[in-house]
């Protein structure tokens, strides 16, 4: 009894410790465990653990954890616009116009000064929507980020709705899902990456699931592209609104339902099947990034749901590139059509404030 009484919490079995971590699916907690000293430090990285929760990245440059809904403060780039995310890296375009790619949590920067800066003009992007040119960049894995210009291109007359990059390809959806386009990355002798159209997948889906809740007589549609357990996924957003006469559709909108679409490519052309069921895994779907998650107990994270947030503005907003991401923001559950909201009524709702950030989901790795 006397040996137990003096002994030390360094000494605690390594099993005992993996116990605990797989108790703190938070990546703060994780990081304060393995401060508390060097044992538990060098235990901890032994434990084989699942990835801990997204964040949210906010306007001010703050992180919003998920479920819990703690705010989290990281150095990063100063005086720079974030446009996007990939995994737990940010893209960010600087006042003096350069570009890069930072990891907040390694801290480990790839510079891409390279980049034409007329495309990355922070202005406009609220303007035009034109997200392509941010999304375009950060969805190539670092180290190899480049520039895909694809205006060059003769592409059909539909607005590009979302891009995914899947199975070493760029896929970009058009016209709400009405075409699919395969943008294949060629690297020439000049060592350039270049842009070809190989194929297109048409016929919007045959067949459409009952929703659970009806929807309201007049929708708006976002159509998001995400890799799920080795397939390419499309997700519909339905944004309704409260007034059908209003003169601004987006005045009074609130998200009402989402449907989700596996692309099979192994037909000609491809078609759009309807998925009722996500398994183990949740999506995040957002308009700077969208990504699929296992969901379980032991993070928080729901399964078969569709967590998202206010990724749009509505037209009174139009001229303002502030807009709070969680204004409009949910967990959809795909099974029966319920929306939650995004954090528990035990967490504290952060106050809206402005910034040079815009609204993206980025996942911490515990390589810290």
């Amino acid at each position: 009894m006397k040996e137990a009484r003096s002994s030390s919490w360094s000494d605690l079995l390594p099993e005992l410790l993996g116990l605990v971590l797989m108790r703190l699916p938070s990546l703060i907690d994780r990081v304060r465990l393995k401060a508390v000293c060097h044992s538990w430090c060098s235990n901890a990285r032994l434990q084989p653990l699942p990835p801990p929760p997204p964040w949210l990245a906010l306007l001010d440059g703050t992180f919003l954890s998920i479920p819990d809904g703690k705010i989290i403060r990281m150095p990063a780039s100063d005086n720079a616009f974030c446009g996007g995310s990939s995994e737990s890296w940010l893209f960010f375009v600087h006042s003096d116009g350069r570009c890069s790619l930072m990891n907040p949590f390694s801290k480990a920067a790839l510079d891409l000064s390279k980049l034409v800066k007329r495309w990355f003009n922070a202005r406009s992007i609220y303007k035009s929507f034109r997200k392509l040119e941010y999304k375009g960049v950060h969805i190539c894995q670092p180290p190899f980020a480049v520039n895909l210009s694809l205006e060059s291109h003769r592409l059909p007359c539909y607005p590009l709705d979302d891009i995914a990059f899947f199975s070493g390809k760029l896929y970009g959806v058009f016209g709400g899902g009405e075409l699919l386009t395969t943008f294949e990355i060629i690297c020439g002798l000049d060592r350039k990456p270049k842009t070809s159209v190989v194929k297109c997948i048409t016929n919007h889906p045959l067949v459409k699931r009952i929703l659970p809740q009806p929807l309201p007589s007049s929708c708006v549609v976002k159509t998001y592209l995400v890799e799920y357990c080795g397939k390419l996924l499309m997700v519909e957003r339905k944004i309704g609104w409260a007034d059908p006469t209003s003169r601004y559709p987006l005045e009074h909108e609130r998200t009402v339902a989402f449907e989700v679409f596996e692309a099979d490519l192994s037909t000609k052309p491809g078609q759009w099947r309807c998925v009722f069921e996500l398994g183990d895994q949740a999506l995040f779907i957002g308009k700077h990034c969208s990504k699929s998650f296992p969901a379980g107990e032991c993070n928080g994270i729901q399964k078969d749901c569709i967590y998202f947030m206010c990724d749009y503005l509505s037209l009174d907003l139009a001229f303002d590139p502030i807009c709070d991401p969680l204004r409009e923001s949910g967990v959809y559950n795909i099974r029966n059509g319920k929306i939650t909201p995004l954090l528990p009524e035990t967490a504290v709702v952060p106050q809206h404030r402005g910034g040079k950030w815009c609204s993206t989901w980025i996942f911490p790795t515990d390589d810290v």
